[in-house]
C-alpha cells in the first residue's frame, strides 16, 4: 500500500440491527475513527422477511463492492444465513488478493481468523442448567445449520445433554436464522405441537431468546419459575430485560477493532497471527433462576432507554412524513426532491443515491450476475448541505464523490423490489444505520417508490401507445381522420380568432382499385405507404397536419399560408411521386388528383366546410383527368 493513502477497509454484513453485528461495527468504527482509516460497509437485510425474491435483491448489494480497489475486508458471512451468497462473496475477495478476516469460520483457511470459544461456554450454561437447576427435558432453538456457529452451539448443546444422560429431542429442536422473530415463532410452533412444556428453553443468541420469553409470558409461563430461559451473546437489551437473561458474554466490540488491526498489520508489512482465539464466559442471572451477580446502573439504563424511545419516535414521524411524500411523488424530480428534504434526518455529512442507467426500464436481473449496469447515474448528492450534481459515473468505482481524507464510515444500503434492482444509496458518517429502527423501512420505502414511479412511466408509455393507436393510422403512419379531427378543429378554431390565412388540401390517389385488383392488395398497401411517405416529405413546414382520411384518400391542413403555396405543394407532390415511380419501377405508376383551398380562418366557418370544399375541389381535377383520357 501506498505510504499517504488512506486505508479503505471493506465490510460485509447482514441485518445492521441486530446487536451482534451492531457490537462488532462499534468496535471497527471506533478503531477507523482513531486510526485515520476509511471503512465501507455493503450490508443487506435478507432472511427477515421470509422472501426468497425480496432477499436476492437484498443480497445484490454485495456485488457493488469491488474488492479490487479495497486494501482489505471484514467478513460478517455467519450472519448471512444464504451459502450460496456467503460463497460468492469469499470467492470474489480471494480473487482480489486482499487480507481478509473473518469470525469463527474455519471452513476459509486462507483468511485471517478471530474465533470466540462460543461450543464451551454454551456447554458450560446447558451443564448449569441440567447440574444446578435439575433440568431434565430441554427444547432448543437454534440457528441456521449453514451457519458454523450455530453448528457448533448445537453440538454443544447435544453433548451436554448426552453426557448427562439425556436424549436431545429433534421435535424439541426449533431451526431458526438467528433473527429476532424466530423466537416468538419457536414458542407458536412448540405451543401447537402438543407437546408437555420442557424445564428449559436453551437459545441460540438473545434476540431469539427474549422474543421467546415475551412470548412465553403472553402464554401465561412464569421465566423462572415456569420454566426457563438462556440466551447467548448477553447484548445490553438481555442485561436489562425483567427477568435479566441468563447468556453468554462475549467481546465483541473488541473483535471488531481487533479485525481492523489485523488488516492494517498485514499492510504494513507486521508479522500477524494467522487465527486468533478469544474467550466467552457464562452469565446466569435471573431468567435461569440464579442472582444476578451485579445489578447494572438503573439511571443510566433509564437514560438509555429514554433516548432510545425517543429516537425512535422522532426517526418514525419524520419516517411516516417522508413516506406520504414519497407517495404524493408520481414523478422523477418529485421523488428526489422529497427524499432531498429528508436527508437531514439522517444527521450525516453526505448522502448519495445511485441509480443504474436503466432503472426505468429495468426487469429481470439474476442476482448471481451482473446485477448493476456499468455506468450508474446519481439524482441526488447532499453533502454537508450543499445538493452536488454528478450525471454519471462507472459502477466498478462505486462512489460518485470520493472521501479526501480518513475517519470516514459509509453505509451502502440496496435499493430493489424483489429481485429487480434500481441501485443503492449511501449514507455517510451518520449512525443512523445502526441505532435506528427505520433503517430498513427507509431503504424499502425509497424502494417502493421508485417502483411507482417506474410503473407510472411504462403506464403512461403504455397510455402513449394506446393514444396512437387511436390518433395514428398503421398502414401510412400519417394521423387517422380520429386524428386529424382532434387536432386541426384546435388549429382551426385559433386560426379563426387571429383570422389566419389557412390551405386545406384533399389529396385522392388515382388508381388504387386498378392496383388492388391486378396486383393484389399488399401491392395497393405498397403504394399506399409510398404515396403517405411522398405527402409527409412534402408538407410545408413542421406545422402542417397531414391524415390519411379514408381508404384512398388524404388531407393536409396548412396554417400561415401565402397565395401560391397550393400550387408549390402539387408541384412538390407531383414531381416527389415522377421520382419514387422510377425507384420502385412497378407495373403502375402512384398517381394524385389535389384539390387545395386558401382561405383566411374566419369566426362562423368550420373546418367541415374547408374540408368539404377542398374535396369538391379535388374532384373536379378527378373529373378532368378522365375527361382528358
Amino acid at each position: 500500500m501506498e505510504k499517504d493513502r488512506v486505508p479503505h477497509i471493506a465490510v460485509i454484513a447482514a441485518g445492521l440491527d441486530e446487536e451482534y453485528q451492531n457490537n462488532i461495527i462499534r468496535g471497527i468504527n471506533s478503531f477507523v475513527k482513531e486510526n485515520n482509516t476509511n471503512v465501507s460497509y455493503f450490508s443487506a437485510f435478507g432472511g427477515m422477511l421470509d422472501s426468497k425474491r425480496f432477499d436476492a435483491g437484498e443480497y445484490s448489494i454485495y456485488n457493488v463492492a469491488n474488492f479490487d480497489v479495497f486494501d482489505g475486508a471484514v467478513l460478517l458471512t455467519n450472519t448471512i444465513n444464504d451459502q450460496s451468497v456467503r460463497e460468492r462473496v469469499t470467492k470474489r475477495v480471494k480473487r482480489a488478493g486482499i487480507p481478509a478476516v473473518v469470525f469463527d469460520c474455519d471452513d476459509e483457511p486462507e483468511f485471517y481468523n478471530i474465533r470466540i470459544n462460543n461450543r464451551r461456554a454454551m456447554e458450560e450454561i446447558v451443564r448449569h442448567v441440567i447440574q444446578h437447576h435439575g433440568a431434565r427435558v430441554l427444547n432448543y432453538i437454534s440457528g441456521p445449520m449453514q451457519n458454523p456457529e450455530a453448528r457448533d452451539r448445537l453440538e454443544a448443546f447435544r453433548s451436554v445433554l448426552a453426557e448427562n444422560g439425556l436424549e436431545a429431542d429433534e421435535e424439541r429442536i426449533f431451526y431458526g436464522e438467528f433473527r429476532t422473530h424466530d423466537g416468538k415463532r419457536a414458542i407458536e410452533e412448540f405451543s401447537a405441537s402438543g407437546l408437555p412444556m420442557p424445564d428449559a428453553f436453551i437459545c441460540a443468541n438473545d434476540a431469539m431468546a427474549l422474543t421467546a420469553l415475551s412470548a412465553l409470558e403472553r402464554l401465561g409461563y412464569r421465566v423462572p419459575e415456569d420454566v426457563i430461559v438462556t440466551g447467548f451473546d448477553n447484548t445490553y437489551n438481555a442485561q436489562n430485560y425483567c427477568p435479566a437473561l441468563s447468556s453468554v458474554a462475549r467481546p465483541l466490540f473488541d473483535s471488531g477493532r481487533m479485525a481492523c488491526r489485523m488488516i492494517l498489520d498485514v499492510l504494513e508489512g507486521k508479522e500477524t497471527e494467522h487465527c486468533i482465539d478469544l474467550e466467552a464466559s457464562p452469565v446466569f442471572t435471573e431468567s435461569c433462576g440464579c442472582s444476578p451477580e451485579n445489578s447494572g446502573d438503573l439511571r443510566d439504563y433509564k437514560k438509555r432507554t429514554y433516548k432510545k424511545l425517543e429516537s425512535n419516535y422522532e426517526n418514525t414521524h419524520s419516517l411516516n412524513i417522508l413516506t406520504a411524500k414519497l407517495a404524493d411523488a408520481e414523478t422523477d424530480d418529485a421523488l428526489f426532491s422529497a427524499l432531498g428534504d429528508f436527508v437531514p434526518e439522517l444527521q450525516c455529512e453526505r448522502f448519495t443515491l445511485c441509480l443504474s442507467e436503466n432503472w426505468h426500464d429495468t426487469y429481470n436481473i439474476k442476482p448471481s450476475g451482473k446485477t448493476y449496469e456499468d455506468i450508474m447515474t446519481v439524482p441526488l448528492i447532499w453533502d454537508k448541505g450543499i445538493r452536488i450534481f454528478r450525471k454519471r459515473f462507472m459502477s466498478v468505482n462505486m462512489f460518485p464523490v470520493e472521501d479526501e481524507d480518513g475517519g470516514n464510515i459509509n453505509y451502502f444500503l440496496p435499493l430493489h423490489f424483489r429481485e429487480r434492482c434500481f441501485g443503492y444509496c449511501i449514507i455517510t458518517n451518520s449512525d443512523f444505520p445502526i441505532e435506528s429502527l427505520q433503517c430498513h423501512s427507509f431503504s424499502m420505502n425509497i424502494s417502493n417508490s421508485i417502483e411507482n414511479i417506474r410503473k407510472i412511466h411504462h403506464i403512461n408509455l403504455a397510455v402513449d401507445e394506446l393514444n396512437k393507436l387511436y390518433v395514428i393510422d398503421p398502414l401510412s403512419a400519417l394521423y387517422n381522420r380520429n386524428g386529424f379531427i382532434k387536432l386541426a378543429d384546435e388549429a382551426f378554431n385559433k386560426c379563426a380568432e387571429n383570422k389566419t390565412r389557412i390551405m386545406m388540401s384533399f389529396i385522392d390517389m388515382d388508381g388504387l382499385k386498378f392496383i388492388n385488383d391486378n396486383y393484389g392488395h399488399d401491392e395497393g398497401d405498397f403504394a399506399i405507404q409510398r404515396l403517405s411517405s411522398v405527402i409527409n416529405e412534402c408538407k410545408l413546414n413542421e406545422n402542417s397536419i397531414c391524415a390519411r382520411f379514408g381508404g384512398d384518400e388524404f388531407v393536409i391542413f396548412d396554417m400561415g399560408v401565402e397565395e401560391g403555396d397550393d400550387e408549390a405543394l402539387k408541384s412538390l407532390i407531383e414531381a416527389k411521386l415522377d421520382q419514387i415511380n422510377v425507384i420502385i419501377s412497378k407495373p403502375y405508376d402512384i398517381a394524385v388528383s389535389i384539390g387545395s383551398i386558401i382561405v383566411r380562418a374566419e369566426e362562423g366557418m368550420t373546418l367541415y366546410k374547408v374540408i368539404k370544399k377542398a374535396d369538391e375541389l379535388m374532384y373536379e381535377v378527378k373529373k378532368g383527368k378522365k375527361h382528358t383520357r
